[in-house]
């Protein structure tokens, strides 16, 4: 899968983001990278900032939250391309949660793991 079809279901798991949760999503960006860093190197996206519930007054003038989005572990672990779009959307939902606040026990509870 090339990059830019990759990109492409990333923007299409965003695009399946109900309106209502989008419209509230502030301040971050989304990108998508060929590989994590050494540490980690299965990770599938990563969320980087500050999440909405623990914003205060204090939060002005600061850079966008990140979430990245990892080609390369996501076409390691899937066979198909339905795979990789399906682990492409709960890559995408479950960093989103975290800007949301929710953690990863919570996220898994949910099924977004």
């Amino acid at each position: 899968m090339t990059r830019d079809e990759f990109e492409a279901l990333v923007g299409d798991a965003l695009d399946r983001i109900p309106a209502e949760l989008a419209k509230v999503m502030d301040n971050v960006a989304v990108f998508v990278e060929d590989e994590p860093g050494p540490d980690d190197p299965e990770l599938l996206g990563l969320y980087e900032g500050t999440p909405l519930t623990e914003r205060g007054e204090w939060y002005a003038g600061v850079l966008p939250d990140r979430i990245t989005v990892y080609q390369g572990p996501t076409l390691r672990i899937c066979e198909t391309r339905e795979q990789v779009v399906e682990e492409v959307r709960t890559t995408v939902v479950h960093e989103i949660g975290h800007h949301f606040g929710i953690d990863d026990q919570r996220l898994h509870e949910l099924g977004w793991a």
